[in-house]
């Protein structure tokens, strides 16, 4: 290895590995933010928060990989521009293109990580990472307890505290139990408290409410040691009366499970149909087996149809249907009025499961047809994600020739703008493939395509030592526009005149 591919391979690395740990680091945490709601008030361990992490970390790798190359790629060649390395070495007869030429091939190296990368990790950790928060999202929320606002997460109670002391006194504490027929009985027993305080214990798995100096207030019907008594109204009706009973006490002790308010664990299972989930073969077997549906469904669309319909049919010597116009009854047979009448009904309510039997065909093949898409696009995404790492250096490493700029000043800008632009062109393509106005292929690759040939351009560029973002060279065209439009405007006058 020669020592310019040693001093652009040292320049490359560093702003690399500096920038994919901030890109990752920033995807992470716009992910956490945006679930951040189902996180609060969760009572997950660092263990579990750790899985989340690592498996989202991965997940943002495939969307971070192009941006760092671009910005690293950028920052290497500008350093080098600023500081006239660039211009030694094109003194010294080596063209940019050579230049470029050991961080081409490391670059390919990460198209093919990519890759990979896409096709065997990522639905891994999509499943294990999506999975994970499924059951976070779905866990109840730990005992968050406000004053003067009734607490109803707890299964069976409605717990109310006036007011929550510093060291975990609870003054004036109304406690409702419910039976398990409380849509019968409602509230069976309910306790007042002057004080109390509540706690966990067994590893979070028992919660524990201590109450103090309060009454305990029993229905006996509602909790089966004693029936009701029903008395007849005056006015007819009848009215039950319950039997309570009422208890003081100076301590009173509640145990309760919290096993409702622990993480329990779905089977992935549920998840794997997802297209994120799924490899490249699996998405090609979707895909394919989709469109095979697709077809025969369009295949018995008519023969399916054939049921709405009734026919007189001219038949041959051998009893079979021969080729050749239908015959309709009407034409044949003399009928009466009410006959037609009730051949017009038959007709309307055949016409009216023919046109909700062809919207039900037509939205199941709709269907069908935008799920095919749908798994194809996410297959040729596999291969875009890792070409758009080449395409990036394509795009970074001649604009940092032009600009001349090294650090995270004018790089970063550009890096963003051309990763914006990737962004909006990729979504916008997936757009229109998915409304049915692009093939499945064009849409996938189009956003590739268009960066190519800009990439392609700015390499030409920076082959002519262009001034393309050099602010004086707009600024003397602008100036020879004005010294023009200035002659042309004396020149008016002089005739005028």
């Amino acid at each position: 290895m020669k020592k310019l591919d040693k001093l652009v391979l040292m320049s490359f690395w560093g702003p690399f590995v500096i920038t994919m740990s901030v890109v990752v680091f920033v995807f992470l945490m716009r992910i956490m933010i945006f679930y951040i709601d189902d996180f609060v008030s969760k009572d997950l361990g660092i263990t579990d928060y750790a899985q989340l992490f690592f498996f989202f970390s991965l997940i943002t790798v495939p969307t971070a990989l192009p941006l760092a190359t671009l910005l690293s790629s950028l920052m290497a060649f500008g350093n080098l521009g600023e500081f006239f390395e660039l211009t030694a070495i094109k003194s010294a007869g080596i063209s940019v293109v050579r230049t470029m030429l050991p961080l081409f091939i490391v670059t390919f190296g990460i198209s093919v990580f990519s890759f990979f990368f896409n096709d065997r990790v990522s639905p891994w950790a999509n499943l294990k990472g999506y999975s994970l928060l499924y059951d976070i999202k779905t866990t109840k929320a730990t005992l968050k307890i406000k004053d003067g606002i009734f607490y109803n997460d707890l299964p069976g109670y409605s717990i109310k505290v006036d007011k929550k002391e510093e060291n975990g006194r609870l003054k004036g504490m109304v406690i409702y139990k419910h039976s398990n027929r409380s849509y019968e009985f409602g509230n069976t027993e309910i306790i007042l408290a002057d004080s109390g305080r509540m706690y966990s214990i067994n590893d979070n798995r028992y919660l524990v409410i201590e109450l103090y100096n309060g009454t305990r207030y029993t229905d006996e019907a509602a909790s089966g040691n004693a029936r009701p008594v029903y008395i007849s109204a005056p006015t007819g009706s009848t009215k039950a009366f319950s039997n309570f009973s009422r208890n003081s006490f100076k301590h009173y002790r509640l145990t309760e499970s919290l096993a409702s308010f622990g993480m329990k664990r779905t089977d992935e299972g549920q998840f794997k149909y997802h297209e994120f989930m799924k490899n490249i073969t699996d998405l090609t077997s979707t895909a394919d087996s989709l469109r095979n549906s697709y077809v025969e469904t369009k295949k018995n669309l008519v023969s399916g149809s054939q049921q709405y319909y009734s026919y007189n049919y001219r038949e041959g010597t051998d009893k079979t249907i021969k080729k050749g116009a239908w015959i309709d009854s009407l034409l044949v047979k003399p009928v009466s009025d009410s006959l037609k009448k009730d051949i017009l009904q038959n007709a309307k309510s055949a016409s009216g499961s023919m046109l909700s039997y062809t919207k039900t065909q037509y939205d199941y093949l709709q269907t069908k047809l935008k799920d095919a898409n749908r798994y194809e696009l996410e297959k040729h995404h596999k291969y875009t994600n890792a070409i758009s790492c080449l395409i990036m250096f394509l795009i970074g490493a001649p604009l940092g020739a032009i600009i001349k700029k090294g650090g995270f000043g004018v790089p970063v800008l550009v890096s963003i703008l051309f990763f914006i632009l990737l962004y909006v062109l990729t979504n916008q393509g997936d757009k229109w493939v998915k409304e049915g106005l692009l093939a499945v292929p064009l849409g996938a690759w189009m956003a590739n395509t268009i960066l190519l040939l800009a990439g392609l351009y700015f390499i030409d560029r920076a082959r002519s030592d262009s001034s393309l973002f050099d602010k004086d060279v707009y600024l003397m065209f602008v100036k020879r526009i004005k010294e023009q439009w200035a002659s042309r405007f004396g020149k008016k006058e002089l005739i005028q005149s």
